[in-house]
């Protein structure tokens, strides 16, 4: 189990066309167009959003280049590539460089696998996951998402990602933070997580998210999708233990079956409805049975991976709430974090009593 038990998340083991379809189909890395009567649009780089009018600001609403560029993680990721922790995955798959191999550069630094006639010339050999890699290529919509008589559906018409709809938001973010090829966990890469909310609250935010409920809705929604994602895997692949207690693991936390097509839809539905402070407490009440724990219909293994999910969206239920850190819910919080630490350690029953104090500490 990872160190850090709030940024927990499934693997899913596809073949490597797999992920590079679902790369594709969210837009983090492009196909060579089939005809010039349907070119796509060139990225422009980062670069392009960093004037002092524009993003790069020093102001509220025209400082999100400064923002990213100086606090954001994902600047960070090409240089992840030339640490030695990858030097010895690549040797291990015999691959010449890492910086350089597709199947680390296009998560790592996705525009440098972009063709060339689909970049601008400020695009950086470093750009990293930047402006274009969530926003999309810009060369379309880049002189008019900012005119005041356009509506914001026609400026997505134009090619600009609808990032304010929570279920495009994860399909852009899982093909990277939840999919990897098998042979490169198998040679050593970290699990990885997916949960929406904390990691764009972990970003930090270079956006305004005003209601606390959003945050409790797009945890749903990346759960989902996350979800979504397991139940594919499974389909005509070698089910591993690992792989069906992850799977399991978030169809129990969602309360659904679990089944790739059906989680779609919960995820679309989800993103389409207005979430409520009735609902949030309803997936409070539901995770936080104790005896779902207590009971020990299942094994301490799956166990221990349905309490990771528990336990991520517990928080994220918290703050939807307007707790804060000091709170005696959030305290219990970190008992319960403190018991999934390892899986090999899990307690089934300890977890189960401390949930029970967690329960009892609720407003």
């Amino acid at each position: 189990m990872a160190t850090n038990a709030k940024r927990k998340s499934a693997r899913r083991e596809w073949g490597w066309n797999d992920f590079l379809r679902l790369l594709l189909g969210t837009g983090l890395i492009y196909s060579t167009p089939l005809s010039a009567a349907d070119v796509p649009a060139r990225f422009l780089g980062s670069q392009s959003c960093a004037a002092s009018l524009c993003h790069g600001g020093a102001e509220d609403k025209r400082n999100e280049f400064t923002f990213w560029a100086s606090k954001d993680y994902h600047t960070r990721a090409p240089a992840t590539l030339s640490m030695s922790r990858s030097a010895r995955i690549a040797e291990t798959l015999n691959m010449v460089d890492a910086t350089t191999d597709r199947r680390c550069a296009d998560c790592h630094n996705p525009l440098q696998t972009v063709p060339i006639a689909r970049k601008d010339s400020r695009v950086g050999k470093l750009e990293g996951v930047s402006c274009g890699s969530c926003h999309n290529a810009a060369e379309n919509w880049l002189l008019t998402h900012t005119r005041t008589d356009l509506k914001y559906e026609q400026k997505v018409a134009a090619g600009m990602r609808d990032l304010k709809n929570l279920y495009v938001r994860a399909n852009t973010c899982v093909a990277c933070h939840q999919n990897i090829e098998p042979a490169l966990r198998a040679a050593g890469h970290p699990e990885l997580v997916f949960e929406l909310d904390g990691q764009c609250a972990t970003m930090p935010r270079h956006w305004p998210e005003t209601n606390r409920l959003r945050g409790a809705q797009a945890w749903f929604i990346g759960q989902a999708v996350a979800l979504r994602e397991a139940a594919a895997q499974m389909r005509g692949n070698a089910i591993t233990d690992d792989l069906k207690h992850r799977a399991d693991a978030l169809a129990w936390v969602l309360g659904t079956k679990l089944d790739a097509d059906a989680a779609d839809q919960l995820a679309q539905a989800t993103a389409n409805s207005s979430w409520t402070a009735d609902r949030l407490k309803a997936h409070l009440a539901r995770l936080t049975d104790p005896e779902a724990f207590a009971r020990g219909d299942a094994s301490n293994e799956a166990l221990a991976f349905r309490a990771e999910r528990v336990v991520i969206g517990l928080e994220r239920l918290l703050i939807g709430l307007g707790l804060d850190a000091k709170s005696p819910a959030s305290i219990k919080l970190d008992v319960l974090f403190r018991d999934i630490q390892s899986r090999p350690d899990f307690d089934a029953k300890v977890f189960a009593d401390h949930l029970k104090e967690f329960k009892a500490a609720l407003p």
